[in-house]
């Protein structure tokens, strides 16, 4: 529970709660974790008292809310229906997924609101290795159902655009995975650094290539996660796989499986255990480089520095060992 250097919430804050959820903030103390957005540990109790609320949500006495400026409502709105949009896909399994509790503006502020996870300081192999299938699990099942309004199971892409991290994500959608990786994925990063850095030599020549090289793979349009690093992803204190912070779309379930070993990467276990649900080609380490340069461009147009240097030493990488 939060101790004695939390805060009150404000009037604002603490009256959308009450109007949105019916509940009543006590404190609020800040958790680390994210770049982005304020994180919050909301201690809570129903109106009318600890006596008035059944639910597990309320009995447990705490929620986890993000707070931003209204300029960044849209960033929020993404998440809820990234979360809303996994979670519907990992129905019926062991994979927690935090599904929006409330999203809207509370005074000058944006809020999002989801249930609170207790999560593990360490977790077993075993743990890791059950994440890994249940992900598996979740990538076949979304081939099967719609995730949320718009969405398109046959199709690459997502019913509108979104971010990953702080950067536009572009979506819309396409019936091949190559054409779509490299327009919507590399075309408008590329850009974008392109005008912040000048000429990326061989940048214009990948660009080409990429639907060529993805071609001849068999991509399934499956829900992925979009964004997982080992940050975004944790065991919880029950021995439960969680994920969160998503930047959802259809695409080839080998990008989520790409990033877990990008920036630290997942211990071993989670591969073991995702293959053995749902295995992966043979060839699927060839295309890691190719996916991971979409984060690498990402990195470098939020965060410049080596991230520059490291997507130039990729496409270099690339042309000379191509994919496909």
């Amino acid at each position: 529970m939060p101790g004695s250097s939390g805060v009150v919430p404000g009037a604002a804050l603490a009256d959308w709660l009450a109007e949105t959820l019916a509940i009543r903030a006590l404190r609020m103390q800040p958790v680390g974790g994210g770049c982005i957005h304020s994180a919050w540990c909301l201690t809570v109790e129903p109106l009318g008292g600890p006596a008035a609320g059944s639910g597990a949500l309320i009995a447990a006495g705490r929620m986890f809310a993000k707070t931003n400026s209204l300029q960044a409502l849209p960033l929020l709105e993404a998440e809820a229906e990234g979360l809303a949009a996994l979670a519907r896909a990992a129905e019926g399994s062991d994979l927690h997924v935090p599904s929006p509790l409330a999203l809207g503006m509370a005074g000058k502020q944006a809020v999002l609101v989801l249930p609170w996870c207790e999560l593990a300081g360490s977790a077993s192999g075993a743990a890791w290795r059950r994440l890994g299938a249940s992900l598996a699990g979740l990538h076949r099942r979304s081939l099967e159902l719609p995730c949320t309004a718009g969405d398109r199971p046959g199709c690459f892409g997502w019913p509108r655009d979104n971010w990953i991290g702080a950067g536009a994500q572009a979506n819309g959608w396409h019936a091949a995975w190559g054409p779509f990786f490299a327009e919507r994925r590399l075309a408008p990063q590329l850009e974008l650094l392109e005008r912040r850095c000048g000429p990326l030599p061989g940048a214009a020549t990948l660009l080409e290539r990429v639907p060529a090289w993805l071609a001849s793979h068999r991509a399934d349009p499956c829900l992925v996660h979009g964004d997982l690093w080992s940050g975004n992803a944790a065991i919880n204190t029950k021995g439960g796989g969680v994920i969160f912070d998503p930047a959802v779309h259809r695409g080839d379930r080998e990008v989520d499986l790409a990033m877990a070993q990008l920036f630290g990467g997942f211990p071993a276990p989670f591969f073991d255990g995702y293959g053995a649900s749902w295995p992966l080609s043979s060839d699927h380490q060839r295309r890691v480089p190719l996916y991971n340069l979409y984060h690498l461009l990402n990195h470098a147009n939020l965060f410049g520095g080596s991230y520059i240097a490291q997507v130039q030493s990729m496409i270099g990488a690339l042309l000379q060992n191509p994919p496909g």
